[in-house]
């Protein structure tokens, strides 16, 4: 290295930088992008405020009415049925609150898991749930009239796709009590039958109607227009609750005790026509339809018929009395049989020839020789005072399904029919009709109008008024008859109330073999038809025992009357007649 010199770093670079023009062009660039967002931007917003101002004023209505209609929901008001209830006030059908669950079977993925959680809350068989479930479709019912408690079990559950409204459930308090004559009401709580039928156009209320505004949640925050519900009319009966209950536990354990397939009965107060109670047996309890028996809901006083025998008889007696051609004393002398072409009629007990009163073949219920008062009355006669006592027509009672019983007419009567249609065999009748019957002769001679329903709303029911089909002197003369039939020479002892003075017949028909068309030696109607007290008749019993066979006993005396002995004492007990 030469002296006197030093190392240095060689020089750097010098640095270039932008020409002033160049610098000036890209802050231009810049700020011209800044004013085009900000323009846009200005113009969005003014876009936007014009659109505000446009639905603020010219569609402002629109869209009000929009928000409401996409928030507002209608819905009907329950209006619960009105209630039936018995002579002393007592509801014998009445409505409570109850729930239907229905589910939309698409939106559930397992129709089995779901059934077997829903099954025991609702207390249904999981296996008919998971059937439903299984069909698919957007709406099912699972189950009608659910208790709220088990309701709310099964709502507690959480399941998607499962809903519950609410309604109402047709409730009898009395369980079994009357059921019959009440009738049922259908899934949409409509009457079906009896009673609930009948008066289905009074019992219905008229339902309310809501209209409400609700938030995202469902919640109603604002009611636009509210009519309520209106009630169904309440409907009072002339039915006793209590007499009731005794008719149909006297029924029953008559029915258990000679192994009939049925009995009925009816209660009625011979003056008005009032009836204080109405029964079948077997009975049926409406509150638990899945056990519900169709063969036991009808009210068969009403709508069945029956072949009457013996009770039949006060017909030709109260005709012959009537027309004259008999007294109450007039003698016949009567043979142990009597034939007539090819038929042979014998009384019910054998016996040898004798002479009887007009008053004593009533009293031991003859055959022959009522067949013999018959003859004396003629068939045109008979059947002019058959068709006088209201056989053959209804009786106008205010209940639906009323039969208007069998009377062959007078053309198709044979030779030997007046062998069998006299003593009440060969004719058909309902008990309603053979009770109004027996009515007249304890009135003293008026045909009233049978009726179950005493007010409405209220108001006493209208009743026709009756009409008076014999003289009180004949009504009087039958009277004292059917009095000594239940005497201790009479047929009906077993039918006298201790301390009463009691009127009635007894009656045993044979009935038609189903599988022979022929009449039978097994197969009996037994009957009794009676009034109490006799001296002033206010309880009139009608007591028919179908096919009793068990104990040898079918005689009309041996079954029904006792029958009626335990209804009129425990009646006359209620109702605090006097002897």
């Amino acid at each position: 290295m030469a002296g006197g010199s030093s190392r240095r770093p060689p020089a750097r670079p010098p640095r270039r930088t932008a020409a002033p023009s160049a610098r000036g062009g890209a802050a231009r660039e810049r700020s011209r992008r800044i004013r085009i967002l900000t323009g846009i931007t200005l113009l969005l917003f003014c876009l936007l405020g014009a659109r505000a101002a446009f639905l603020g004023t010219v569609r402002a209505d629109d869209l009000a009415s929009r928000g409401l209609s996409q928030n507002r929901a209608e819905s009907d008001l329950l209006a619960p049925r009105g209630a039936i209830q018995g002579r002393d006030g007592t509801d014998l059908a009445t409505d409570r609150l109850a729930v239907d669950v229905t589910a939309s079977p698409n939106l559930i993925l397992d129709p089995q898991e779901v059934a077997a959680q829903l099954g025991p809350a609702l207390r249904r068989d999981p296996n008919d749930l998971a059937n439903i479930l299984a069909r698919g479709g957007t709406y099912a019912v699972l189950a009608r009239n659910v208790t709220p408690a088990r309701a709310d079990a099964a709502r507690d559950l959480g399941i998607a796709g499962v809903y519950f409204s609410d309604t109402y459930q047709r409730f009898q308090p009395g369980g079994a009590l009357a059921a019959q004559l009440i009738g049922l009401t259908g899934d949409e709580h409509q009457g079906i039958s009896g009673l609930e039928q009948s008066l289905d156009g009074t019992l219905t209320g008229t339902p309310g109607h809501r209209v409400e505004i609700r938030d995202v949640f469902g919640r109603p925050i604002q009611v636009l227009s509210d009519r309520p519900a209106q009630p169904g009319t309440d409907v009072q009966l002339t039915v006793s609750p209590a007499i009731q209950a005794e008719v149909e536990r006297v029924l029953a354990a008559t029915r258990e005790e000679y192994g009939a397939k049925r009995a009925m009965g009816i209660v009625m107060d011979p003056r008005d026509g009032s009836v204080l109670a109405m029964a079948t047996v077997p009975r049926f309890n409406p509150n638990k339809r899945e056990t519900l028996n169709q063969d036991q809901v009808t009210n068969r006083p009403v709508t069945d018929t029956f072949e009457p025998g013996s009770t039949f008889k006060i017909v030709t007696m109260a005709g012959a009395l009537e027309d004259g051609v008999v007294q109450p004393t007039t003698l016949f002398n009567l043979p142990a049989k009597y034939t007539l072409y090819d038929r042979t009629l014998t009384d019910a007990h054998e016996r040898g020839p004798v002479t009887l009163t007009a008053t004593q073949i009533l009293e031991q219920s003859s055959n022959i020789g009522t067949v013999k008062i018959a003859e004396r009355l003629s068939q045109e006669r008979l059947q002019a005072w058959i068709r006088r006592f209201g056989f053959g027509s209804p009786t106008g009672i205010d209940y639906p399904g009323e039969v208007e019983g069998l009377v062959l007419p007078d053309d198709e009567w044979s030779g030997t029919s007046i062998l069998n249609i006299p003593i009440g065999q060969g004719v058909g009748v309902s008990l309603v009709q053979l009770t109004r019957a027996f009515a007249a002769i304890a009135n003293g001679g008026t045909l009233v109008t049978p009726h179950v329903v005493a007010s409405v709303g209220g108001r006493p029911a209208e009743v026709p008024a009756g009409r008076r089909i014999m003289h009180e002197r004949t009504a009087r003369q039958v009277d004292a008859m059917l009095r000594e039939v239940v005497s201790t020479d009479g047929t009906g002892t077993l039918a006298q109330v201790k301390g009463y003075e009691v009127a009635g017949k007894t009656g045993t028909a044979e009935k038609i073999d189903p599988e022979t068309g022929l009449y039978s030696k097994t197969l009996y109607t037994s009957s009794f038809v009676g009034y109490v007290p006799a001296d002033d008749p206010q309880l009139l019993i009608a007591v028919v025992v179908d096919e009793p066979s068990s104990s040898g006993a079918y005689y009309g005396g041996d079954v029904a009357a006792p029958a009626f002995e335990q209804i009129a004492e425990l009646s006359l007990q209620n109702l605090r007649i006097s002897p």
